[in-house]
C-alpha cells in the first residue's frame, strides 16, 4: 500500500525580514512580517486537502534559537489540525531551532513525533508499521559539524524508510558545512527516500534507490531567494520510483530587475522599461506580493542623469506610487545606480591626443610580457601583504589580469572624457 506524505522544511517561522520593512508602509510590513505564517498554514491546508499521512519537516521550524512563543503556538496549531484529521507529523531541528534554544512548556499533539538528539525512528501508520518507518535526529546545538548522516542504519522489517535530517550534502558552499555529509553516505545507510532540509533552494539529488531531496524553504526571504518556494509531495509505492510534486507555499516573491541604460535614449523609455519589467515579474509571481530591487548600470548616455543625486530615490519613490498600492502589490525595497560614460573607443585611438596614448599602453599591456612584469611587480606589494595577501589569491594573470586591465582601462577614459 502507498504512503503518501508532505516534505518540507526550513519554515524559518517569524524570520523579521530585517532591512526589508523599515521604509515600507504597513500593508507591506504586515505581509513580510505574515509571511512565513501563512506559508506554514499553507502547508497544513494542502496536507489537509490532499489527505496525506503524514507531514515531514525537516529542520529549522524556528528562525532562532530564541523563537517567539508566537511562533511555537502557531506551529503547534498546524500540528493540531493535522492531528484531528488523523494525520501524523515528524519534526527534526536543525541549526537555527536546536534542542538547546528556549522551548515553551507547551502541549504538541501525541500524533506528533519530534526527534531527540539521538537516532530515533517511529512508524507512520503506528497500526501498521509494515507501511512505514521515519528515521531522523535533532541538533542538540547550532553547530554541529559532525556527519550525522553515518548513525543512521535502517532496520530489518518490510516497508520504505525515510530518513529526516538537516545537513549538507556536498560541502555547499552556499550554505554552513553543518552536518556535512556525501550523497553515497546517504545512500550506504539504506533508506527509500531522505527528506532533507538546510539548503533553501530546491534539489532532487538524486531520483530513486534512495530518492534524496531538498525541497527548498516555504518562504523566500530576501532577493537572493528568488522564484517559487515550497514543499514535495511525496507518495512511495513498493519497488516504484518515488512519486514527487513540488507545490509552492510561499506568499512573497522575491526579484531582482536590472535595466542597461544603453538600450534607452531617455528617462522616459527607462522608466517605461521598468514599469514593463515590474509587470512582468507581477505575471510571473502566480498571485504572489512582490519585493524587488532595481539595479540600473551599463554604459550610455543616460549616465550623467541617472548619477545625479537623488535619481534613484525618486525612481524608487515613482514605481512605490505606482505598484505599492495594488493587489498584490509590487514594492521596490532598493534602486541602486551604478551607470558609466559612453565612449566611442575607434574615435578615441583615432584622436592622437592623449586618451589615444593610454589606449595604446593598455592595448600593450595585454599583449608584451615585459608590460605584464612591471604591472606584476607593482601588485608585489600588495599580494606580500601581511594581512591583505591573506585574502588574495595570488597576483592576477590570464584571464583575471585581462579584467583588472580592462576595468582600469575604463576608468582612466572616463576621468579623460
Amino acid at each position: 500500500m502507498a504512503v503518501r506524505f508532505v516534505h518540507a522544511a526550513d519554515l524559518h517561522l517569524d524570520s523579521p525580514f530585517e532591512g526589508f520593512r523599515d521604509n515600507a508602509p504597513a500593508h507591506v510590513r504586515e505581509t513580510l512580517l505574515q509571511a512565513t505564517f501563512r506559508a506554514y498554514e499553507r502547508v497544513i491546508d494542502l496536507c489537509l486537502a490532499e489527505k496525506v499521512d503524514a507531514l515531514l519537516v525537516a529542520g529549522d521550524v524556528y528562525d532562532g534559537a530564541d523563537r517567539s512563543l508566537s511562533a511555537q503556538l502557531r506551529f503547534i496549531d498546524g500540528l493540531k489540525r493535522l492531528d484531528a484529521a488523523g494525520i501524523r507529523s515528524f519534526v527534526c531541528h536543525g541549526n537555527h531551532d536546536p534542542l538547546d534554544g528556549w522551548q515553551a512548556r507547551l502541549g504538541f499533539p501525541a500524533s506528533c513525533h519530534q526527534f531527540s538528539a539521538d537516532v530515533g525512528s517511529a512508524p507512520i501508520d503506528p497500526e501498521r508499521p509494515e507501511r512505514g518507518m521515519v528515521y531522523g535526529i535533532s541538533y542538540p546545538r547550532q553547530v554541529v559539524r559532525e556527519n550525522l548522516a553515518l548513525r543512521f542504519r535502517r532496520a530489518m522489517y518490510q516497508g520504505p524508510a525515510i530518513g529526516l535530517l538537516h545537513c549538507n550534502v556536498g560541502a555547499d558552499t552556499g550554505h554552513e558545512p553543518y552536518s556535512p555529509c556525501s550523497v553515497e553516505d546517504l545512500v550506504g545507510t539504506g533508506m527509500d527516500y531522505w527528506a532533507l532540509g538546510h539548503v533553501h533552494t530546491r534539489q532532487v539529488l538524486r531520483e530513486q534507490s534512495p530518492a534524496i531531496v531538498y525541497p527548498g524553504n516555504t518562504q523566500g526571504r530576501h532577493p537572493n531567494e528568488r522564484g517559487e518556494r515550497g514543499i514535495y509531495l511525496v507518495e512511495l509505492a513498493g519497488s516504484a520510483p518515488p512519486r514527487l510534486d513540488f507545490r509552492a507555499v510561499d506568499v512573497v516573491r522575491w526579484e531582482t530587475i536590472r535595466l542597461n541604460i544603453a538600450q534607452f535614449e531617455d528617462e522616459q523609455g527607462l522608466l517605461d522599461a521598468a514599469e514593463g519589467e515590474i509587470e512582468a515579474a507581477l505575471a510571473r509571481a502566480d498571485g504572489r506580493d512582490l519585493i524587488y530591487r532595481l539595479e540600473i548600470g551599463g554604459r550610455g548616455q543616460l549616465w550623467e542623469a541617472t548619477n545625479r543625486q537623488n535619481f534613484a530615490t525618486d525612481v524608487r519613490d515613482r514605481l512605490n506610487a505606482m505598484f505599492g498600492g495594488r493587489r498584490p502589490f509590487a514594492w521596490c525595497a532598493r534602486c541602486s545606480v551604478d551607470s558609466q560614460m559612453s565612449f566611442d573607443r575607434e574615435a578615441l585611438r583615432d584622436a592622437h591626443d592623449f586618451s589615444s596614448e593610454v589606449l595604446a599602453v593598455f592595448e600593450r599591456s595585454s599583449a608584451e610580457p615585459e608590460l605584464q612584469d612591471a604591472l606584476a611587480a607593482a601588485f608585489s606589494p600588495l599580494f606580500n601583504h601581511q594581512i591583505a595577501g591573506k585574502l588574495l589569491s595570488g597576483p592576477p594573470s590570464g584571464a583575471v589580469l585581462a579584467k583588472v586591465l580592462k576595468a582600469a582601462e575604463e576608468r582612466c577614459l572616463e576621468a579623460l572624457q
